[in-house]
């Protein structure tokens, strides 16, 4: 009996006793945070992953754009070289910029012929301005100074500005060739603005 006392006073101190020091955890909380822990890892991961593929998909179809383009030629579009401009009697005496920003072209009527100049400073191709109020040609680039014929006097411009060919059609218009130029080179000895075609008498 004595025996079993002592069981009883053994065993009831073991079972009612309290933990001493560390706490067990449980298992979920670990659980728990791992998860968050790896959601955290993997959303950076997916934005990488989303902004490199869409790099690489840019990246070609700009490529796959230019691929297209080749098949495209780069066409440039200039206005028609042979062009009508109308009747004799539709100018006035002295310039007409009608067809300057369409053709590039000044009408010059005088008394006793009509011709058509080329606009085009003869110094580095820029297009000179019609001055009313001086009655000259002055070519905004370097200075070139031409008179109401086109014919140079000031600045660094070599000679006149071509004058294009010009004709009267079956039905009395004007028609203009700029792919024919009259050239006048005091230098070269070269002087075509009195050949045929280069004006026409009025």
């Amino acid at each position: 009996m004595a025996d079993h006392a002592e069981t009883k006073t053994a065993e009831t101190p073991s079972s009612t006793a309290k933990p001493t020091g560390t706490a067990t955890v449980p298992a979920k909380p670990p659980v728990k945070a791992s998860a968050e822990k790896a959601a955290e890892v993997t959303t950076p991961d997916r934005m990488r992953r989303r902004v490199i593929w869409t790099a690489i998909g840019g990246y070609l179809g700009v490529n796959f754009l230019m691929f297209l383009r080749f098949f495209f030629p780069r066409a440039l579009y200039e206005p028609n070289t042979v062009f009508s401009i109308g009747y004799p009697a539709d100018f006035g005496l002295g310039v007409d910029q009608r067809f300057l920003m369409t053709n590039r072209v000044w009408v010059i009527k005088e008394p006793d012929r009509l011709f058509v100049v080329f606009a085009r400073c003869t110094h580095l191709g820029c297009t000179p301005e019609w001055k009313p109020s001086e009655n000259k040609f002055k070519c905004p680039c370097h200075g070139s100074g031409y008179d109401s014929e086109a014919v140079n006097f000031e600045g660094p411009a070599p000679r006149p500005m071509d004058r294009a060919h010009v004709e009267l059609d079956p039905t009395g218009k004007i028609v203009v060739d700029t792919s024919r130029l009259y050239v006048d080179d005091p230098n070269a000895g070269v002087n075509h603005f009195n050949d045929p075609g280069a004006f026409i008498n009025v």
